[in-house]
This record gives C-alpha cells, sequence and structure tokens, in this order.
C-alpha cells in the first residue's frame, strides 16, 4: 500500500526509540518508571496533532487512548488496537537509534569502538531484509522495537485513514500503555472505557504472523522447613531441607521441561532453587495451552506436596501456587470472526498467515480476562529484548497496511460474514 506513509513512521519510531521506557517490577508506581510517562505525554501530544479524537492520558493506568470515529454509512462495532509503551530489563539508557538505508544483507559494526557487530551468519534473518532500510541500535543497548514499532505503525494506520477520508472504517479505538514486559500495565486497562468487542495487540512477529493461543500459566513457591542439628548427633532427628526440595525436584516429568517443549508443549521450570538444611525455597512456573493439562500439572504439584508432608507430623512443605494468566484461545475460539477477520485480511494485502501459539503471555491476556477478546498481531522486529534487536521501516509498514486492512475488511464483513470454525 504505496499510500502509507514510511517516512512519518520511521521518524517516529527513532524519536520514540529514544525514550528509556525499561520498566521496573520492584517500583509501586503506575507507570513503574517515569520514561513511561514521558513517552505517554509525547504520544498523547502526537495523537491530538494527527488529529485524533477523545484523546486522554489517564495518569491513574497509565494509558493513553483515542479514537478515529467511524466514516461508515453502515452501522459497524469498534475496532481495538493495542501497542505497549515500555522496553524489556535490558539497558535502555541513551538509546541510539541508527538507520541502515539499503541494508545489504552482509555484517553490521553497531560499534566500532566496542567491536560490537551484529553478523548475518548468527541472526539468518536478516538476509530477509536486503534492500530495506534496517534499523539497530548502537549494540550497548535494547532498541525499543518491542514494541515501539507496534506504536509507530499504529500512528502510520492512523495517518492513513486521516489523509484518506474517502476509504470507508467504522469506529477505532486505540491504547498505548505501561508496563506489558512485568505483566502489570494490562491488569489496569480499563476494559469498559475502552469500549469494543474485541481488539488486537501488535506485539513481537514478523509480518504474517498471528496468535491467538497463549499460555496458561501459574507460579509455585515451595517452602521447606528443616530441622538443622550437628551431623555427628543427627540420627533420627535431622530434617534436611535440601534432600526434600531435590526429592520434589525429582518427581517433576523429567521431558516436560522449557529445554524440551516446544509448539503447544507445556513444561514445569523450577526457575529458582535455594537451600540449606534448615530451610530450602524453590520457585516454579507452569505452563501449558491446553487448559485441562495446565490444571494437571497443578495438581501434580499439590500430590507431590501432599505426599511428602504426610511422612511427618507435622507438615515440612507449603506450597502457594498464584494463577498468572490463562489462555486466551479459549474465549477467542468463541468468537472465530475474530481470528477470520484478521487473516482474510492478510490475504487481501498479499501476506501468508503463519499461525503460531505464543509461548508466553501479552496484554491481551489480562484485556481477554476483562471481556475484549485480543489476539496479537504482529510488529516487524526481530531479536527482541537484546542489543542486536532490529527493525525495518518496510516491516513497520506493512504493520500499517495490515492494521488498515483489518478495518476496511471489518466494514465489509460487519453484520453478513459466514463465521468459520478455527
Amino acid at each position: 500500500m504505496s499510500e502509507i506513509n514510511q517516512d512519518y513512521i520511521e521518524k517516529l519510531f527513532v524519536k520514540y526509540a529514544k525514550v528509556n521506557t525499561r520498566s521496573d517490577d520492584r517500583s509501586q508506581t503506575v507507570p513503574t518508571t517515569p520514561g513511561q510517562v514521558a513517552l505517554a505525554k509525547l504520544v498523547t501530544a502526537d495523537l491530538k496533532k494527527l488529529g485524533v479524537a477523545k484523546v486522554k492520558f489517564d495518569e491513574t493506568n497509565g494509558y493513553v487512548t483515542g479514537t478515529l470515529p467511524s466514516d461508515s454509512d453502515k452501522p459497524i462495532s469498534a475496532l481495538g488496537f493495542i501497542a505497549h509503551l515500555d522496553t524489556a530489563d535490558f539497558s535502555a539508557d541513551h538509546v541510539k537509534p541508527q538507520v541502515h538505508p539499503n541494508y545489504d544483507g552482509q555484517d553490521i559494526v553497531l560499534n566500532e569502538a566496542k567491536q560490537i557487530v551484529l553478523k548475518a551468519s548468527e541472526f539468518p534473518n536478516l538476509k530477509k531484509f536486503v534492500g530495506q532500510r534496517l534499523i539497530t541500535s548502537d549494540g550497548t543497548t535494547l532498541l525499543g522495537a518491542d514494541d515501539k514499532a507496534g506504536v509507530a505503525a499504529l500512528f502510520g494506520a492512523l495517518d492513513y485513514f486521516i489523509q484518506n477520508p474517502t476509504v470507508a472504517h467504522g469506529p477505532i479505538r486505540v491504547a498505548f500503555g505501561p508496563d506489558e514486559e512485568i505483566g502489570r500495565g494490562a491488569k489496569q486497562f480499563d476494559a469498559k472505557g475502552f469500549g469494543t468487542d474485541f481488539a488486537y495487540t501488535l506485539d513481537n512477529g514478523q509480518p504474517g504472523q498471528f496468535e491467538y493461543e497463549t499460555f496458561n500459566a501459574s507460579e509455585a513457591k515451595i517452602e521447606v522447613e528443616g530441622t538443622a542439628v550437628h551431623p555427628g548427633d543427627a540420627y533420627g532427628l535431622m530434617v534436611n531441607a535440601v534432600t526434600i526440595a531435590n526429592e520434589i525436584v525429582s518427581a517433576l516429568p523429567k521431558d516436560e521441561v522449557p529445554e524440551k517443549s516446544r509448539d503447544h508443549d507445556g513444561f514445569i521450570l523450577v526457575n529458582h532453587f535455594e537451600g540449606a538444611v534448615a530451610h530450602a525455597s524453590l520457585n516454579l512456573i507452569l505452563r501449558d495451552f491446553d487448559t485441562p493439562r495446565f490444571h494437571q500439572k497443578e495438581a501434580l504439584l499439590k500430590r507431590i506436596v501432599a505426599k511428602i508432608n504426610d511422612r511427618f507430623v507435622e507438615p515440612r512443605v507449603t506450597l502457594e501456587l498464584t494463577e498468572q494468566y490463562q489462555n486466551i484461545g479459549d474465549e477467542i475460539r468463541k468468537n472465530p470472526y475474530i481470528v477470520n477477520l484478521a487473516l482474510d485480511a492478510y490475504r487481501r494485502i498479499g501476506l501468508t498467515p503463519d499461525i503460531q501459539p505464543f509461548r508466553g503471555g501479552t496484554d491481551g491476556n489480562a484485556i481477554t480476562a476483562k471481556g475484549i477478546p485480543t489476539p496479537n498481531l504482529f510488529n516487524g522486529g526481530d531479536n527482541f529484548h537484546g542489543p542486536y534487536e532490529f527493525v525495518t521501516t518496510e516491516a513497520m509498514g506493512v504493520v500499517a497496511e495490515t492494521i488498515v486492512a483489518i478495518a476496511r475488511e471489518h466494514v465489509r464483513q460487519f453484520g453478513h460474514h459466514d463465521v468459520k470454525p478455527l
């Protein structure tokens, strides 16, 4: 779609990438870092400058929202698009975006003084972007394409509609939120105020990717109380907390671990283990796409703990299970139009749909739980969360084109579409 203003998207992205919006799970503020507030205010000003209506920065929940009113001559429900402002737990001070025009497919020296090189041999995906405008950091920080590429691309789509008023679309609601990387931001999201039946996040992924399934997720905290006595006098007295903790780990399924899991496989990860004779602590995370299997993992952990405690007069092991998020697929499957709409739009602009399970969670988990089913599209970036992160201007343009296509397809299909099962 040649009308997408890629230059506008690139300039916005470079401007936003320079703002340190690294989130901080130790902070109790909302958002958790001042840089996110600074970017939220920049985004607010840029939305107003663009001509978006009902622009608001809610300092209570950290979200910036706005509306592009419908210009369709028929009633049509609102679409929602959501991107996040924060970046991951990696150096984000003094981000220096570097634009490499007409990328030639070869290694890129990101920082000559520190001999930091983005090597095509290590990152073969680079070959896909030959001839494009590749954007990187200087190798000392992340770039922030996760998710400032999504932010800038969403602006590009809004700009397209404003510059092309004859292109019909229904109401479009946009939101830019904080603290996605630490799983807090969307918990504050005002779903009722947003006012859409469904929405799409613009998070990690290459053009054509689509994710409407995420893990179910729980965290398990286990504390083991031992009895420490002098080892020379330990017979019949000592209870070694480390030995019990090892017994718990040994009772877990050997093959249901991250290093042996892919696609729709779930796992149990021992994330932290610390112990001495008197006390040991375990932290585990449980993940599965299949909800019954996920609950079986939780039940297994409870049985292991109960079996150990049955050996003692007083329980030695405590288990605290905390649900972190639920698979959005369970809800989205009830509303196949949401998926089919996006995939039809992909095909209309020549993208081959690449449906993948999202092996993690997104803001869509909390937003879906609040009543707005929210699958994930893509933001066009790669090598997220580290110094070799990159995105191309053209890929962000494809994100904007996809948003436009979904909005136009919604006008075509709304009220008379065939609901194809997933």
